[in-house]
C-alpha cells in the first residue's frame, strides 16, 4: 500500500539516529512538525521492505521509506526537544484533552451510528477505517441499510484519509472537515479494511451488503470479495485439500508466496509434502533472497484465486466466510 508524504517523512526520521535527525527537525516549520506528530500518533506497522523503496526514492531525488517506527511520537518528541528546546516542544506536542478516536472507543456503537447518519458516507468511511474491525462492524450494523452500501463502497475506494480529521474525529462528525491545507494524510488500504469489517458482521448482513454493491454495479464489490480470503486463510485446508491445491500451483509461485508467510502456514505446507519435496522447498526459500513485497502479495493472491476456483469446483472447502464469495 503506497505511503503518503507525511508518513514517509515520519518514518524517514525515525530510521535515523538522533544526531543525524535533530538538525533536520530544526529546519522544519512548526506547522509541519504538528502534521508529523499527527501522523506519528496514528501510524501502524509498515512492511520492512518499504525502507529500501523510500531510501531509493530519496537518493533518486536528492542525489524518502520507510522503516518500522521505533518509538513513534516519543522518539519524534525527543528529536524536536533536542532541536527546538523544551518550551517550543511542549507547545507542539501538548496532548489534546482526549483524541477523537479515544472518544469513539468509549461511545456506544448505536449512538455513534445515530450521529453519523447525518454525515457524508466519505466521512463515515474515514472514521471506520481507523477503528478495530469488530467495533467498526458494530457501528456499520447500526447504520441504516441504504447507507451501509455507500459507506463500504467509499471505504473500499480509499487510499488515504486526513490525519487531522482522525485526531479530532468526535468533533468532526458534527462539524465541517478541517481545511485541506491543515491536514496531513494517512494511507488506508480501503479494500482490506472493508473486507475485515465484513468478516466481523453477521453473515446475512455482510452478504446483503455485497449483493447490493454488485447490484449497483460498483467495481469494488469484486475486490472486496477477493480480499475476504487471505493467503494465511489457507491454513483451514486439511492435508488432502492442501495437496490438491498445491498440485495446481507452480513451484516458483509457491516459493515466492511463502516468503512472508507465517511459520504456521509454512509448516502446514511442508507437512502436506513428502520429506524430499519439503526439503527442496526449504532450500528454494533459503536461496530466494530479497524480493519485492508487491511480487510476494501477487503470488499469494494467485494461489488464493486458485483455491477459490477449486472450492467452486467442489475439490476443496475453505469454510468460514466462503459463502460470501
Amino acid at each position: 500500500m503506497p505511503l503518503t508524504g507525511p508518513e514517509k517523512a515520519v518514518l524517514m526520521l525515525l530510521s535515523l539516529d538522533e544526531a543525524t535527525a535533530a538538525p533536520i527537525v530544526a529546519e522544519l516549520e512548526e506547522a509541519d512538525l504538528r502534521k508529523l506528530r499527527e501522523v506519528a500518533s496514528l501510524m501502524r506497522a509498515v512492511p520492512a521492505t518499504s525502507l529500501e523503496e523510500v531510501y531509493a526514492e530519496f537518493v533518486a531525488r536528492a542525489r524518502t521509506a520507510v522503516a518500522v517506527p521505533r518509538g513513534g511520537v516519543t522518539y519524534l518528541r525527543r528529536l524536536t526537544q533536542r532541536a527546538l528546546g523544551d518550551s517550543r516542544t511542549e507547545a507542539i506536542f501538548k496532548p489534546d484533552e482526549q483524541s477523537g478516536l479515544e472518544r469513539i472507543a468509549r461511545v456506544d456503537p448505536g449512538t455513534v451510528a445515530a450521529v453519523m447518519e447525518r454525515e457524508h458516507p466519505q466521512l463515515v468511511a474515514a472514521i471506520l477505517s481507523q477503528l478495530d474491525p469488530q467495533r467498526a462492524a458494530a457501528i456499520l450494523a447500526a447504520i441504516p441499510e441504504d447507507r451501509q452500501v455507500l459507506v463500504v463502497a467509499r471505504l473500499a475506494s480509499m487510499t488515504e484519509v486526513p490525519a487531522g480529521l482522525l485526531a479530532g474525529v468526535a468533533s468532526a462528525i458534527a462539524a465541517e472537515l478541517p481545511p485541506p491545507d491543515a491536514e496531513a494524510s494517512m494511507s488506508v488500504d480501503g479494500v482490506s479494511v472493508a473486507a475485515g469489517m465484513l468478516r466481523k458482521l453477521d453473515k446475512q448482513v455482510a452478504q446483503s451488503v455485497l449483493e447490493r454493491l454488485e447490484e449497483d454495479g460498483n467495481e469494488v464489490a469484486e475486490q472486496i470479495k477477493r480480499a475476504l480470503h487471505t493467503f494465511d486463510d489457507l491454513k483451514v485446508l486439511d492435508s488432502r485439500g492442501l495437496r490438491a491445491l498445491l498440485k495446481e500451483v507452480p513451484q516458483d509461485r509457491l516459493v515466492l508466496a511463502l516468503k512472508t508467510a507465517t511459520v504456521d502456514m509454512r509448516e502446514k505446507v511442508f507437512a502436506s509434502m513428502s520429506t524430499r519435496a519439503a526439503e527442496l522447498l526449504r532450500d528454494d526459500l533459503d536461496a530466494l533472497g530479497g524480493v519485492r513485497l508487491a511480487d510476494v502479495e501477487a503470488a499469494q493472491r494467485e494461489i488464493v484465486e486458485i483455491a477459490l476456483r477449486l472450492e467452486v469446483e467442489g475439490t476443496i472447502s475453505l469454510g468460514g466466510q466462503s459463502d460470501l464469495v
